[in-house]
């Protein structure tokens, strides 16, 4: 089952799934998605219609999946950036960050886990993946909703390793940098909204930041990863014999972890703001 399946690296795990011969549930969230999905792939992808926000949808959808029996594994895809500065997002903004890349993994993974204990039982490999990012180990300005909600991520995602452990059930993280995903071009679009919004004087005391972040975002959008690379390393999580607990993916990421790992001062030097 993978969450967030209409574009970026969702599509690209149910197509390389589809091509490897696995039966997939694809969720996404209009019907215009849905038709697109099935369209492309009859037969060999179930569509079902999900929002992150909705807990009758998530609901739904677990119902659904676990009626049909094992399910061999889990990619919990679907999320979102909004960037603002947070002395002035507003909070339901910052709530609804939360709600979708933190609570709906944890709403999403609830609903579908007797269909993975259901695969154990029949003594064959269950597998959590966990979309998370280098923001979750690092973070800077202007995007500290997306942080909050990949720091948090982590922590998430260790606690259900270490529950889900004697269950035979294992849950991968995977932390990619940029992926070239419609994921930029949309929170630009909302940065840009939200920023329309602010008051003047904060206008002016945050344009660099906001200018700098508008840069990285279009810059991840043209030179980040393609989203197979991505869906590549998914599928690696979700077959191979020993998954690691966690996985970068892109120099970028690598070097995020490098930076992550420098004492803090000293990091801090190198992710903040300049003036």
């Amino acid at each position: 089952m993978v969450t967030g399946a209409s574009t970026g690296i969702g599509r690209a795990c149910v197509d390389r799934l589809a091509r490897d011969g696995e039966r997939v549930w694809a969720t996404v969230r209009t019907e215009q998605d849905q038709r697109d999905l099935e369209r492309e792939y009859p037969g060999t992808v179930t569509v079902l219609r999900m929002d992150l926000t909705d807990a009758d949808s998530i609901r739904a959808v677990g119902e659904r999946v676990c009626a049909a029996g094992a399910l061999h594994g889990l990619v919990n895809n679907a999320g979102a950036a909004t960037p603002a500065p947070l002395e002035h997002i507003p909070i339901e903004t910052f709530r609804r960050q939360i709600e979708v890349n933190l609570v709906g993994q944890l709403a999403v993974t609830q609903a579908v886990l007797p269909a993975l204990r259901r695969a154990r039982q029949q003594s064959v490999p269950a597998r959590i993946v966990m979309l998370g990012s280098i923001g979750g180990r690092i973070a800077g300005p202007m995007l500290g909703p997306y942080h909050a909600s990949k720091f948090a991520l982590v922590g998430l995602t260790d606690t259900l390793r270490a529950e889900l452990a004697p269950s035979g059930i294992e849950v991968v993280l995977i932390e990619p940098g940029a992926v070239a995903t419609p994921i930029w071009g949309r929170g630009v679009a909302a940065g840009d909204e939200l920023a329309g919004r602010l008051p003047a004087a904060a206008r002016e005391r945050y344009a660099a930041q906001i200018a700098a972040a508008r840069t990285g975002a279009n810059r991840s959008a043209q030179r980040g990863l393609p989203p197979h690379r991505a869906a590549d390393l998914i599928v690696k999580a979700l077959t191979s014999a020993n998954p690691r607990p966690r996985y970068l993916l892109g120099r970028d990421a690598r070097l995020g972890a490098l930076v992550a790992a420098l004492p803090f001062r000293l990091r801090y030097r190198l992710t903040a703001a300049r003036h």
